[in-house]
Formats: C-alpha cells, sequence, structure tokens
C-alpha cells in the first residue's frame, strides 16, 4: 500500500508545549460548511431555470445551458485549484474561493437574470464555487489516518447538500420577497465563513507545501493510473448526482407536470438522500474495500436508470427508482474517493483530486445538455435515461475487471 502523507499526530496541533486534541474534528466541520456554502452557491440558478425560461422564453437547450455554465466551469477550474491546495493548503483556499464566488453571486442577484447574457455570463464566473471540492479533500485527508479517512472524506462530500439548501430556499425567497433576496443571503454567508475560515482553519501538522511548479504537478498527475480510473468512476457517480441535481426540477415539471416548487422539493430530497449516503459509501470503502462498493452501487444505477427510461407513474415506481439513483449515486461518490485517498501517492491527493473532480463535473455537465437536446427532438426522456444505464454497465465491468487489478497490486 502506498504510505500515507497523513502526520503522526493526527488531529492535534501544537501551540508551544501545549498540545490541542480534537483539532481535526473542528476542521472536518468548518471545511464541511465551507464545501456547502459554496454549493449552495454553485446551485443558485438550477431552481430558478424553469422561471428563467418562461420569462425570458428561453428553449430547452438554452435552459440547459444556464444550469451547465457553472458546472462545466466549476469541473474544470478543480485540475489547477486542486494541485494550489496542495501548494498552499486549504487554510488559504477555502477563505480565497469563497470571497471570489461571492462576485458573481452578487451580479447575478442584482443585475445578471434579466437576460441570457448575462445569465450566462454569471454562470461562467459562478463555476469557481464548485472548484471548492478539490480543497477540501487534500485538506481533509491530511488531518485523519487511513483506515479513517472513507469516512472522513464522505462526511466532507456531505457538503454537497448545499445543493439542497439551494431547492429549498431560492424559489420560496424568490416568490415571498424578490430575485435578489437568495442571492444576497448567500453572499452574506460566504463573507462571514471566508473570515471564520481564515482565523480558525489550520492546515494539519506536518504537512509540506509543494515545492514543484503547476505544470509539473499536473503532468506527473495525468500520468498516475489512479487519475484516470478514478475520474471515470466519479463521471458516473458524482456527475449522475451534479446531472439529477441541476435538471431535476426541469424534468419533473415537463414529464411530470408538477409545480415549480414541487419539483424543487422532490430535487431537495433526491439530495439529501445522496448526501446520507455519501459518508456511508466511504465507511463501507473503509469497511470492506473501493471496488466492491463501486461495484454495487453502479449495478443500483443501471437497474433504476432501466426503470426510469420507462417514465412510470411517480407513485411508486418512479419515486423508488430516483431514490435508489440518489442512493447509489451518494454512496459511489463516497467510496470513489475513499480509493484515491487509499491508492493516490503521498502529496498528490489534491492533483488527482481536481482531475477526478473535474471529471465528476463534467460528467454533470452533458448529461443535462442531452436530455434537453433528446427531448426537443423526440420530446422524450427515455433515451437519455437508457444512455446512463449503459455508462453505469459499462462502469461497473471497468471496476471489477480494472480497478480491482489497481488496487491488488497496489496492496502487494
Amino acid at each position: 500500500m502506498v504510505a500515507s502523507s497523513t502526520p503522526r499526530n493526527f488531529g492535534r496541533s501544537t501551540a508551544g508545549d501545549r498540545v490541542v486534541t480534537g483539532g481535526r474534528t473542528l476542521m472536518l466541520i468548518l471545511a464541511t460548511v465551507g464545501f456547502a456554502l459554496n454549493f449552495w452557491a454553485w446551485a443558485l440558478l438550477s431552481p430558478l431555470a424553469p422561471r428563467f425560461r418562461d420569462e425570458l422564453g428561453l428553449n430547452s437547450v438554452q435552459e440547459s445551458l444556464v444550469v451547465a455554465v457553472p458546472v462545466i466551469v466549476g469541473s474544470l477550474g478543480r485540475i489547477p485549484i486542486g494541485a494550489l491546495a496542495d501548494r498552499y493548503g486549504g487554510r488559504l483556499m477555502f477563505p480565497v474561493v469563497s470571497l471570489i464566488t461571492v462576485v458573481p453571486v452578487l451580479f447575478l442577484g442584482l443585475v445578471g437574470h434579466s437576460a441570457l447574457a448575462a445569465l450566462l455570463i454569471g454562470g461562467f464566473f459562478l463555476g469557481v464555487a464548485g472548484t471548492v471540492f478539490a480543497v477540501g479533500v487534500p485538506f481533509v485527508s491530511a488531518w485523519f489516518p487511513p483506515e479513517k479517512q472513507g469516512l472522513a472524506i464522505g462526511v466532507y462530500g456531505m457538503g454537497m447538500g448545499g445543493t439542497a439548501i439551494s431547492a429549498l430556499t431560492t424559489v420560496r425567497l424568490v416568490d415571498a420577497v424578490d430575485t435578489a433576496t437568495p442571492f444576497l443571503l448567500c453572499a452574506a454567508a460566504l463573507v462571514i465563513y471566508a473570515i471564520v475560515a481564515w482565523y480558525l482553519l489550520r492546515d494539519a501538522p506536518g504537512r509540506t507545501p509543494s515545492a514543484e511548479s503547476i505544470t509539473a504537478r499536473l503532468n506527473e498527475t495525468v500520468r498516475l493510473p489512479v487519475t484516470w480510473a478514478a475520474s471515470a468512476l466519479y463521471a458516473v457517480s458524482f456527475g449522475g448526482f451534479v446531472a439529477f441535481s441541476v435538471y431535476l426540477p426541469s424534468y419533473l415539471r415537463t414529464a411530470y407536470d408538477l409545480s415549480q416548487t414541487d419539483a424543487a422539493n422532490r430535487m431537495a430530497g433526491f439530495v439529501l438522500l445522496a448526501v446520507i449516503m455519501r459518508p456511508v459509501g466511504g465507511w463501507l470503502a473503509d469497511r470492506f474495500d473501493a471496488p466492491t462498493v463501486l461495484a454495487t452501487t453502479l449495478c443500483v444505477v443501471v437497474i433504476a436508470a432501466s426503470v426510469q427510461a420507462a417514465t412510470p407513474d411517480l407513485a411508486p415506481i418512479g419515486t423508488i427508482a430516483f431514490l435508489a439513483l440518489a442512493a447509489a449515486l451518494g454512496a459511489g461518490s463516497g467510496a470513489t474517493f475513499a480509493l484515491v485517498a487509499l491508492i493516490a501517492p503521498p502529496g498528490k491527493v489534491g492533483a488527482v483530486t481536481g482531475f477526478v473532480g473535474a471529471a465528476g463535473g463534467l460528467g454533470g455537465f452533458v448529461p443535462p445538455l442531452v436530455m434537453g437536446t433528446i427531448y426537443e427532438a423526440t420530446e422524450d426522456y427515455g433515451p437519455g435515461l437508457l444512455a446512463l444505464a449503459v455508462v453505469a454497465l459499462v462502469a461497473l465491468l471497468f471496476t471489477v475487471i480494472v480497478v480491482r487489478r489497481q488496487v491488488d497490486q497496489n496492496q502487494t
């Protein structure tokens, strides 16, 4: 097994001769809160997409672009941000990313929601919020011993529940007050968090900043087998989660004629279940092994997506299918980063995380566009869901054959 870069005094920080215990728990909480707040910002446009479609006269493809642009930027941005996190640490990067995100949030809330071009420009820069994931994985994993990293990273991954905050509050706040309100509240929360994080966050004791240039570091990371294996799996698991979390309101409103509020509530339920299952997936990967957990979750995705492709009634078949998808995609996301923490070389967890996180985000970027395009051409979402089932089946075979071999070789 590759040696861990985690320091010996896990979760302990020294100040002179005084040793403060329990530090790793506080760091995990602060990192998870930062992840959640930035993901809240990242998902602000999704619940409002049907409203923008009606108010601005958008077609399905334009509506898909509005929710997909932040995803693609946030995904690709994880590659350099992950390398920067290895070099500068989460103590600096969490506040920096949070403060940068405030700018597009305010722009969209105050002036950027009145035209398609402004929405796309604001959404482009809003994508910065999605890069925060690549900051937290190396930060958290450095605080925990190898046998607890899967669970710890899974808990951190619950920060993706920030999308549920957006789903539950955005439409209600717009209806109750005005369009600017959810954006202003989110911006205020990000500023407060950045200040708190600056004063309280600490990188793990013994962390050695990378001295390599970002270019050299990324070149080395690209050559690692774990980078590509984990990226492929995360593109399916987390990519599937992102795709449904941003497109589900539009899908439910169109396929089942639900109200905007009802569709947003169901999206929130999907997100919450996936969030809960993420640390479960990490814990199962610690207890058993990551390839077995990943293969199981992908099998569930194949079955559930195939069932939903027929657009069954929501009660009960459709609801069961979507809940099964949420549970499997959440657990699979947690297991994927347990795999990264296990076999990524010391000091490169952030860089690997950047590539893997980018793949996951890209996996979330493509399906909404595909679903929108397919529906425009056929007025049927079934082919898109069948495509998800096929992709998950290929990933299942890849896990059983290729990833299993990589893990076994790493442990010998």
